[in-house]
């Protein structure tokens, strides 16, 4: 039980650390010294008293998940409001359990005083993980013309569920719009992938290498968060 809390202590740290851009020595001081370094970062940079329940939930939900999900159905049956909804949709989404989040997100829909893009949104990444690329389609339908859509995961997501229904051309614009330098290194990997595939190897190698020489320029924390794509693309150049 002791190395389950100390995996998790960590796991919070790091995720901590990489979501608030701390320095890189610190996720060297968690990784390598477990307990002490996970301890000093929360003193130093994490904790305070407004912190300590928050801090306690979230060890919780990574050690025992599906708790989250059980005290968020009791409080939804408590009150079912909108947010309670949502927040029990985001716990299912969090922990797999796509068909439950997706029942969920869309009996938010029903409340048409609330704004829908959440949902939308949300739904999109659902049906993306079930490949339901007609259900992607759907929803990205409804919030295609919102400036949040652009860029976003969300239309990564449309771009590949048009491909795989045959609308390359479409597909290919959408995809495009995600091609953006020194960020969205998985996103772009794809697109190169897809030009691959649809016989522009000159294209896809260019984006490739441009992929490639970014790489030379990640801090190391990035490096470590993108080192499977990174590999992926160097694999795919040595075979161009």
């Amino acid at each position: 039980m002791h190395y389950y809390l100390i995996i998790a202590l960590q796991a919070y740290c790091i995720y901590h650390a990489y979501k608030n851009h701390k320095p890189y020595y610190w996720f060297f001081l968690i990784f390598f010294i477990p307990v002490l370094g996970s301890l000093i970062y929360i003193i130093t940079q994490v904790y305070n008293k407004s912190d300590a329940d928050k801090i306690q939930s979230e060890l919780t939900s990574i050690i025992n998940p599906t708790k989250k999900i059980k005290d968020l159905e009791k409080k939804l049956e408590f009150s079912d409001t909108y947010s309670n909804r949502i927040e029990l949709a985001d716990a299912y989404l969090s922990n797999g359990d796509f068909p439950n989040a997706i029942l969920n997100y869309k009996e938010t829909l029903k409340d048409t005083a609330q704004n829908n893009l959440y949902a939308h949104q949300q739904l999109i990444l659902c049906y993306f993980q079930l490949k339901d690329f007609v259900g992607v389609l759907d929803s990205s339908e409804l919030i295609k013309t919102k400036s949040e859509f652009k860029g976003s995961k969300q239309q990564f997501c449309y771009g590949l569920a048009l491909k795989e229904l045959g609308e390359l051309e479409k597909a290919e614009s959408e995809l495009k719009q995600i091609d953006r330098p020194y960020s969205n290194y998985t996103e772009r990997l794809e697109l190169a992938k897809f030009y691959i595939e649809n016989n522009r190897t000159t294209e896809g190698k260019e984006l490739l290498s441009e992929i490639s020489t970014e790489s030379q320029h990640m801090t190391k924390p990035n490096r470590r968060i993108y080192r499977t794509t990174i590999a992926e693309v160097e694999r795919l150049l040595k075979t161009l």
